[in-house]
């Protein structure tokens, strides 16, 4: 009993400090990109594409490799990835151009992708039902504390050591997780060992995601709209095929769990609605307010700050109430936060945004550790490394959706320019609009955590 608890204790640690490194790092690169655009003299739509391309690259190998895990195991997987983003933060802290950095970005992507899969993975495999939740919130408090850390720490060592540092930073809390990993996670998990790797599923899902998202980001051009379509045939085709294979890279029957379906949608929607706020807010404060980035991160930590401290205590409700129903109220809060910055101005008072960071950290507290609980809790132990890359996949495809909204509304409205004080007013506006979608889309997701309420009985 004592070495189970001892390999509990074990497997939270690494995964709580695993789980730290890739939030931080997008948000700490969200407050640093206007120091990052002005070394490298980046125009406003490559700019975005330096956040984008780190959640594109996430998003593309999250499924292949909790297949991966599943087969070969989640330990041996969740080390290489470690060791991937450790050697791709020394890569962009070096970098010598934008394009660099963007290529940098994305191995450092695919590193976090294996990383996520396994790490939830690993503590739902371990942890039994009741003491679950909690173990999840301890982990996703992580996440936000990393959140919370991310625009401050980022915004000083930006403005006190570069842009730069912050990948360095990287390197010594890879090692710690690495070293962990080899000295005290004993045991592997592969609960479909022996089992093909649905290569030809792999390859058409990876390219199908990337077509639509580089398409989303092209959008209204006619090449956009071309390569959006390209890629949801692409996933169309993607499902055919892994409904006749026999050994798939990702069960798509497990879409039929009404509780993992739309807890998968709900959570699609949350981050679509959300991720991009803190990259709008990091520009209207520095640009529009005209802020530093220390002053601008200390007005940011507001929203994951009560993230982290809600975290935890949704995930122990969800191990003794309906967490469908707490994530849905979560929803029901963002919703309302976002709506607040939908009347952003120039004029706009300090005391005015954070309240509403604040209640879009209630919200998303209330929402993560409840929804991530239904879903893990909803399939069987063979499945919950494809279970945790396909919440991994929903979280990471709804942050690029929401920088691609970005990336869209700004096209739009600012144009391939660098973003200088002629182009303030577009920005505002650019701002205003993302939000008003943003509301739009979380309302809708509201409806969809109800029907995932009622749909299945606990």
């Amino acid at each position: 009993m004592e070495n189970n608890n001892n390999i509990k204790l074990t497997a939270l640690i690494i995964a709580t400090l695993a789980s730290f490194v890739s939030p931080f790092i997008a948000a700490a690169i969200n407050i640093a990109l206007p120091a990052i655009g002005s070394e490298f003299q980046t125009n406003a739509i490559l700019l975005s594409w330096i956040p984008t391309s780190f959640l594109l690259a996430s998003a593309m190998f999250a499924v292949p490799f909790g297949r991966l895990a599943d087969i070969f195991g989640m330990k041996r997987v969740f080390t290489y990835g470690i060791i991937t983003f450790t050697i791709a933060s020394f890569l962009c802290a070096v970098a010598p151009s934008s394009m660099f950095l963007l290529a940098f970005l994305v191995l450092q992507g695919i590193g976090s992708a294996m990383i996520f899969v396994t790490s939830i993975a690993i503590v739902t495999h371990i942890f039994p039902p009741k003491e679950r939740g909690k173990a999840l919130g301890i982990t996703i408090t992580s996440v936000y504390v990393s959140l919370a850390l991310g625009p401050v720490l980022g915004g000083i060592m930006t403005q006190v050591l570069g842009w730069r540092s912050l990948f360095l930073l990287m390197i010594p809390v890879g090692l710690i997780v690495l070293i962990l990993t080899f000295w005290k996670l004993k045991g592997e998990w592969a609960l479909c060992k022996g089992e093909k790797f649905d290569l030809p599923g792999s390859v058409v899902y990876s390219i199908s995601l990337f077509l639509i998202i580089y398409g989303f980001s092209l959008l209204p051009e006619v090449t956009g709209a071309i390569s959006t379509a390209l890629g949801i045939i692409g996933i169309i085709s993607f499902v055919i095929l892994e409904l006749k294979t026999g050994s798939p890279v990702f069960e798509v029957k497990l879409f039929k769990n009404a509780t993992f379906a739309f807890s998968n949608l709900a959570s699609l929607i949350s981050y679509s609605a959300t991720f991009a706020v803190v990259f709008l807010l990091s520009l209207y404060l520095q640009y529009i307010k005209g802020l530093s980035p220390g002053n601008a991160g200390l007005i940011l930590i507001a929203q994951p700050i009560v993230m982290a401290t809600l975290a935890p205590i949704a995930g122990r409700l969800s191990d003794k109430y309906n967490p469908r129903l707490i994530a849905s109220l979560g929803m029901a809060l963002t919703t309302v936060g976002l709506a607040l910055f939908v009347f952003l101005n120039a004029n706009t008072s300090y005391e005015f945004i954070i309240a509403g960071l604040i209640i879009l950290g209630a919200g998303f507290g209330l929402f993560s550790s409840p929804n991530t609980n239904a879903i893990m809790g909803s399939v069987e132990k063979r499945f919950y490394g494809v279970a945790s890359a396909s919440l991994g996949t929903m979280r990471l495809i709804g942050q690029t959706l929401s920088m691609g909204t970005v990336l869209i509304i700004f096209a739009l409205y600012i144009g391939n320019v660098q973003i200088m004080p002629a182009e303030y007013p577009a920005l505002l506006q650019s701002v205003q609009i993302v939000f008003i979608v943003f509301t739009v889309l979380c309302f809708v997701g509201i409806f969809a955590s109800l029907a995932k309420s009622g749909a299945v009985k606990q």
